[in-house]
């Protein structure tokens, strides 16, 4: 093994080159002298929000909306990738009127930009579509049908009048819900998501994803509607988020920019280089050996960010006896991993029976929740939607994504590409979505750790967070670096409040650090006071 290199300037080393890892680096040559010098262990720049190419189509790995309650993490996105100011391909055929801004890039011309898309998301259930999230409307009741309707409303009674202790997701759902809801709506496709029964999962899950939701916030915003001012009333539709923004080529594409312009400012961006080693001593890290295909290296800095699975973080640590209680905690950490099926076609069988202009008048959404229990697929993508940019011929044909929630070496996992496609696209005539004779072409990509998973050993998480926050120069950033289910937003909060506490620990803890994503509601809403 080399001696460790020398580095005369004060760095930062970074592990992971994922929303998170880019935000601290590029965080720290905005605001320090530091330089940051990422690692990244795959030749994909994004982490598990890269845009995978496929024959001129572009597949969003689990999809994306740009889209956060914290203004500062808004206008980085849009300093990194400004937003359009003259309308898209789609735009412009379609004639729609969208409030773009005064001075930026023209997105038929320029490829750095950030469009401004339409959010629709529906739940696909008993062959039809219902709001997601749920709403109350006449729609929902006709399409649930009247047996259905009592029975949930019954039901949200019953959980009105007595609230279940939240000792599980299940508990945590039916108290919101009732329990006829939850069972149409949360308990199969969270099984799907997870394997895990929701009442095998930790409530705080729930905590997290969904702050605030409850029937009743539904209901009174349904109730109250007719009665808003104007004012009021586009205040409230603000806040339901009916647009995003989102890069042309999907979300990959900005975090490559970014890392172009981390390697402009100074910093540098290495990938295949898998971190394999982390030396401690006396509470801190002395220096971490990476891997590449010319060997392992030892590198030393002043600071070091990780983003890698806490798992993965534990196995490579060594210098000094590891807690034992704490490593089996982290390396008993459970994932969710993920495969998307890539099925390009020349139309669907669904009608688009909404108010929304679409090319081709497909439907208009850009998730799609499978709820049926007879199909394994979770959720769709039509990435028409997301951007027209993402399709090579939009006008022609439909880009969709199948997503399959799965664990590392499982069945669906290790089944082969051809059948798995094969089945996947059995599921979509199962669902009369497709004809398979308008199917032209499809592709397989697996996504590993997609998912931390909140139930098993991470009950005792927070001793292996008490016990990484005793290394003075480690700071664990992102979704899969403190194994929480973050947004894109969330991650890259993480990053930035760890840059702080990197340049001044004295007067800023770490808890900053883990505290983001657990204090704040939930994306779905947007205070304006921000």
């Amino acid at each position: 093994m080399k001696m460790a290199n020398k580095i005369n300037k004060k760095t930062a080393i970074i592990i992971g080159a994922g929303p998170a890892g880019l935000t601290a680096a590029y965080q720290l040559l905005k605001t320090t002298n530091v330089k940051p010098i990422v690692f990244e262990a795959s030749n994909e720049i994004g982490g598990i929000s890269k845009t995978v190419e496929y024959k001129g189509n572009y597949i969003d790995i689990g999809g994306h909306r740009f889209f956060s309650k914290n203004n500062e993490i808004m206008n980085l996105w849009l300093e990194i990738m400004p937003l359009q100011a003259y309308p898209s391909y789609d735009d412009i055929i379609l004639n729609n009127e969208k409030d773009f801004t005064k001075e930026g890039p023209n997105p038929e011309i320029d490829d750095i930009v950030m469009l401004l898309r339409r959010r629709v998301s529906r739940i696909f259930y008993l062959q039809k579509f219902f709001d997601y999230p749920v709403s109350l409307k006449w729609k929902t009741l006709r399409n649930m049908g009247f047996t259905r309707t009592m029975r949930a409303g019954f039901g949200y009674l019953g959980s009105s009048l007595r609230k279940r202790k939240e000792t599980s997701l299940e508990n945590f759902y039916i108290n919101r819900f009732g329990k006829p809801l939850y069972s149409m709506f949360f308990e199969k496709y969270t099984e799907k998501v997870w394997g895990r029964h929701p009442s095998e999962i930790d409530a705080s899950w729930g905590a997290q994803r969904v702050k605030g939701l409850s029937l009743w916030k539904t209901l009174g915003n349904a109730i109250a509607r007719p009665f808003r001012s104007k004012k009021n009333k586009a205040k409230v539709e603000t806040s339901l988020i009916e647009q995003f923004y989102y890069p042309k080529f999907g979300p990959g594409h900005l975090y490559q920019h970014m890392a172009n312009l981390i390697k402009k400012m100074g910093g540098e961006v290495h990938l295949n280089h898998e971190v394999v080693g982390i030396n401690i001593k006396n509470n801190e890290i002395t220096n971490i050996e990476v891997k590449t295909d010319k060997g392992i290296k030892t590198y030393k800095a002043d600071g070091y960010f990780s983003s890698m699975p806490i798992k993965d973080l534990f196995i490579a640590l060594k210098g000094e006896k590891v807690d034992e209680n704490c490593y089996d905690i982290a390396t008993s950490l459970i994932y969710r991993d993920f495969i998307t099926v890539g099925v390009l076609m020349k139309k669907t069988l669904l009608q688009n029976k909404t108010k929304f202009k679409t090319l081709n008048d497909i439907i208009p959404d850009t998730w799609i929740y499978v709820q049926e229990e007879n199909v394994k697929v979770g959720r769709l993508q039509i990435f028409n939607n997301w951007s027209p940019y993402m399709v090579k011929d939009p006008e022609n044909t439909i880009w969709m994504g199948m997503e399959y929630f799965v664990t590392e070496g499982d069945e669906l996992w290790e089944e082969n590409d051809e059948k798995f496609i094969s089945n996947a696209i059995d599921e979509l005539v199962k669902l009369k979505i497709v004809d398979r004779a308008d199917v032209i072409d499809a592709v397989r990509i697996k996504v590993k750790k997609a998912y931390p998973a909140y139930f098993d050993s991470y009950k005792n998480i927070d001793q292996v967070i008490n016990y990484l926050n005793k290394f003075s120069n480690l700071y664990c950033i992102g979704r899969n670096g403190q194994h929480r289910y973050n947004n894109m937003d969330h991650s890259m909060l993480t990053a930035i409040e760890a840059v702080k506490v990197f340049i001044d620990p004295n007067n800023n803890s770490k808890d900053i650090i883990w505290k983001v994503n657990t204090e704040q509601e939930y994306h779905e809403s947007k205070d304006s006071k921000q």
